[in-house]
């Protein structure tokens, strides 16, 4: 076969290529995972070299107390394969309420987030469902589907190492101006609430202060535009899904160990 046509078969064969995310549903996720971790690997350590790190014992000791709970959870509820070997905690002094987890095992907080999850339990469902939008290869998959072709190219050399990392942020939420959240997709959204209800419920969190948590948040917000102009779900309507998974997550809880970790 002549190379051109090689290439493009190879082409096809890996845009052809699906998988499944641990909610079953069928997903086109091109990159290798080697890739998306070295590149979320290498975009924290810039954020560390760029925004100030949160330097309080008693602030990090907590943080690292609820997220250490979320991950081994996560890593009893879903294959180990699916899970990075080992996780880095950081809380960022930004007081932008927000949050993330990077490809490569790297988990992201910042304070003003806590100042919106008042409790271990509420700050446990926003670790929870960043966790699962890496479980769940979300940004692999919102790169593929919103760059096609390009992110084929990419996996073969033609990106520039810098052009990736950039990709990258964007395909996993996070802006040009650090801080900034960009949001996923619905589906995207509603899969990561449900792994993270779960995985929070796992591991000794009570589930039902999700719903809180995004009470907190809808207060935050203030006016938000209507859902149909958003690709993030409205607050309403992702509370009316958490409490309709709410009686498998109780189930989860109640059968764990209750974690505690002083907020």
């Amino acid at each position: 076969m002549k190379p051109g046509l090689l290439f493009i078969a190879t082409m096809l064969s890996l845009l052809t290529a699906c998988q499944e995310s641990p909610s079953g549903r069928s997903q086109l996720a091109l990159l290798p995972d080697s890739m998306m971790d070295e590149l979320g690997q290498e975009a924290f350590a810039e954020m560390k070299r760029q925004q100030p790190v949160e330097t309080s014992p008693a602030v990090n000791a907590y943080v690292q107390c609820v997220a250490g709970h979320v991950i081994d959870a996560a890593v009893r509820v879903y294959p180990p394969e699916s899970m990075p070997e080992s996780w880095e905690v950081v809380v960022f002094d930004d007081p932008q309420p927000n949050a993330f987890a990077l490809p490569g095992g790297k988990i992201g907080v910042h304070t003003g987030m806590l100042r919106l999850a008042q409790t271990p339990d509420q700050l446990a469902a926003v670790i929870g469902h960043e966790v699962a939008h890496v479980l769940a290869d979300h940004g692999n998959e919102r790169m593929t589907q919103q760059l096609g072709i390009q992110s084929v190219l990419y996996v073969v050399g033609f990106f520039s190492e810098g052009e990736g990392q950039r990709l990258l942020m964007e395909a996993l939420g996070i802006g040009s101006q650090l801080g900034i959240a960009l949001p996923f997709s619905r589906a995207h959204e509603r899969e990561a609430d449900l792994l993270g209800l779960n995985i929070m419920a796992s591991a000794g969190f009570e589930p039902q202060q999700s719903v809180n948590l995004w009470r907190n948040m809808a207060a935050a917000a203030g006016g938000q535009p209507l859902e149909f102009l958003s690709t993030h779900p409205a607050h309403e309507t992702r509370i009316e899904r958490l409490q309709e998974e709410m009686e498998v997550a109780l189930k989860l809880y109640q059968a764990a160990t209750p974690a505690s970790c002083a907020g």
